[in-house]
């Protein structure tokens, strides 16, 4: 049976609102993360231009 993380750090999306946890292939640029999918990443980028 997998462990819970209880103890991840948490964002919010930039364009959806949603709320995701870190995640591993994160680590080196977590500060720089705000979107929680390349989904958000796209459609917030659609909506610049």
């Amino acid at each position: 049976m997998p462990h819970a993380k209880p103890n991840l750090p948490t964002k919010s999306c930039a364009h959806c609102g949603r709320d995701f946890a870190w995640r591993k292939k994160w680590q080196r640029c977590w500060e720089q993360v705000r979107y929680c999918s390349e989904r958000c990443r796209n459609a917030a980028k659609a909506e610049r231009r």
